[in-house]
This record gives C-alpha cells, structure tokens and sequence, in this order.
C-alpha cells in the first residue's frame, strides 16, 4: 500500500480510461512509426498494450494520417490520442476519425479562433485535450517579459492557457508543462499543481537513449509522484517505445503506486564474497522468465550476507554459496542446488509458482 497522498484532481475520460480524481497512474507512450502506414501502427500498439500501456499517442503529420487514424482507433485495444502541432484542421480531422483524445500546444496552433474551433470540435464529440506547454511554443510577450523561456514563464503561459480554455467553456482537459531539464520540470509541475486542479501529464521531454533518459525522467518523475502530483506518465526515451513501458512500472512499483505486471526482480549488487557467477545468473533468469506476467518477487542474490533477509521478504529466491545455490520459497530452504542446474531448476520453480499464484 502506497503512503503517498495523491492531489485531488477533476477525472476526465479518455476512451473508457479515467485519468485524476483519484484513478490510479495511468501509462502512456508514443508510437514511432509513420501513422500512414496502419499496419505498422498497429503492430507497434499491440506490443503497446502487451506491455501494459493504456492510452498511446500517435503523430498527425499531414491529412493522409489524420484519415489513416480512423482505422487506426477501430482496431487499437487501447484509446488513441492525435498528437496535433501547427495545423488546426488536423485536430477536426482527427476529431472525425474518432479519436479519444487530443493533444495540442495552443502556442503553435496560430491564433486563438483556431483553438477556439478545437474546442468546438472536441466539445461536440465529448473528448479531452491535453494541453501542452514547453519552450518552443512560448508567447511572444512572455518571453520578453521573463527574458526567455524560464520555469515562471512556461507556469504563466499553461495557466493562461487553462484559463482562456475555460473562458471559451471548455474544461475536459488535462494540462502537462515539459522540459527536457529534469529539475525545470519538477519546477514547473510544482507551481502550477498549485494553481489548477485538472490532471497533470507528467514526463521529461527529449530525455535521451537507456541510462541518460532514464535517470533524467526518473529523478524528475519520482520527485513529483512523492508529492502526489501527476496523473498520468509517460518516460520518453530514444529507443523502442515499448522499452517506456517497463520503466514505467518500474517507477510506480518503487513508489508503491501500482503494481508490476511481470516478476519483480531483487539482486545484489555483488562483492568480494560472492563464488557464483551471479550476473550471468541474473540475466538468464530475466531472459527466461519474461513471460511471466504476474506479480512474482523474486530475489537472486549471491551470499548469505543478504540472502537470509531478501529470501524471506520475496516469493521465492536464491541464495548463492560456492558454487551451488539454495533455493528459497516463502523464507524456506526447499532446495540445494549446483551451479550448472541452477537455472534450470529455479526457473521450474518460478514458473510453477507462478501457475499456482
């Protein structure tokens, strides 16, 4: 159970998934393939929604992908927002083929009648926008007045935005500011949850590939959820956009805000006592056991030092000695173990465990 006190926000809707108000986290990402090409989408949405994503974005570029999202929302086991910049006709197009969701920087979109016309179109059809802030998409006059895009001026311009949006009678809205500086965005996201009370989508902008992007998104992300902001997540990171979604549970799972759906591993961190060779063991295990999509602890770890307390804690574990393993099911000795068999043999065991659970 989490001890963290989520900020009460107003719950919107996004094709069947609600977003604030207390629901929990919800994981995101983005496709990566050209929305024109429907097939290819799919596939990339499917192995999505296999992850555990729940709502995905796709990139409206031009008309052709703006239609192409009409089969693209049909056949998707997941809600599907249009990812909309520049062109306002691409959001009533989007609109039209049914999407759940829209997601705009009104700063690029031109002038305010066009956005205006976004709201209509969204209104008319019961569907949320996100709006969006960042940098790039900055007012003139906010720029002079703060002498650039700094933290105040991106808070100013989302609140503006908010609230020109509900002047217009517009408020099926989640709001998100993103930086790709992982402390400007822990910043922002901090001032302005003070401000409104519509969800927030929380993430760091352009984070970068693996260990970059992941600890830059983490260090921000980890910061806020503690606080009980933020609504909805997405880790953007430059690889694979499935590779988001375990990095996402990840996250949660260590905040104990929502539980894995695949094994949780525990291992050490290795030292001059160990006699197995415990990172081969670890990545074989991992390898093997990806399948498994129920929330298993299990720990492998590579002395007694550790392994007593661990053992006990997880579902069932390994404890290394000099050149075997003891394996361990609910803090008990059930099995020793040598080395060359010890793969085998726990992964038997896991994956028993695993059928029974």
């Amino acid at each position: 159970m989490s001890l963290i006190k989520r900020k009460k926000t107003k719950q919107i809707d996004v094709g069947g998934v609600k977003i604030g108000g207390g629901a929990p986290v919800v994981v995101q990402s983005m496709t990566n393939t050209d929305t024109r090409d429907i097939e290819a989408t799919l596939k990339q949405i499917e192995r999505l929604y296999m992850r555990g994503c729940e709502v995905v974005r796709c990139a409206v570029v031009d008309e052709d992908a703006a239609v192409a999202l009409k089969q693209i929302k049909q056949k998707s086991p997941i809600p599907v927002i249009a990812d909309i910049h520049f062109n306002y006709r691409l959001a009533l197009m989007a609109v039209e083929s049914g999407v759940d969701g829209l997601r705009i920087n009104p700063g690029n979109i031109g002038s305010f009648d066009k956005v205006k016309e976004i709201l209509r179109a969204a209104g008319e059809y019961g569907i949320p926008i996100r709006v969006g802030v960042n940098s790039g998409s900055l007012e003139k006059d906010l720029l002079d007045k703060y002498n650039g895009p700094t933290d105040d001026a991106l808070v100013e311009s989302a609140h503006r935005w908010v609230r020109r949006i509900e002047d217009a009678g517009f408020v099926n809205m989640k709001v998100s500011i993103k930086s790709s500086d992982p402390l400007s965005t822990i910043i922002c996201n901090e001032k302005i949850s003070q401000l409104i009370d519509y969800p927030l989508h929380l993430g760091v902008t352009e984070a970068g590939s693996s260990r970059e992007g992941i600890v830059k998104s983490t260090s921000a992300l980890a910061v806020l959820l503690r606080q009980g902001i933020g609504d909805t997540i997405r880790i953007s990171l430059t690889e694979p956009p499935e590779n988001e979604i375990d990095v996402c549970y990840e996250l949660l799972n260590a905040l104990h805000l929502r539980k894995k759906r695949s094994i949780d591993f525990v291992s050490c961190p290795t030292c001059g006592r160990i006699e197995i060779d415990l990172l081969s063991l670890v990545d074989e295990l991992k390898r093997r056991l990806s399948d498994i999509d129920k929330p298993i602890k299990v720990a492998v770890m590579g002395c007694v030092v550790n392994a007593l307390g661990e053992a006990k804690e997880a579902d069932i574990a390994i404890a290394g000695g000099r050149h075997f393993g003891l394996i361990i099911k609910e803090g008990k000795i059930v099995k020793k173990v040598k080395e060359d068999r010890l793969v085998d043999e726990f992964e038997a065991f896991v994956r028993e465990y695993a059928k029974d659970k």
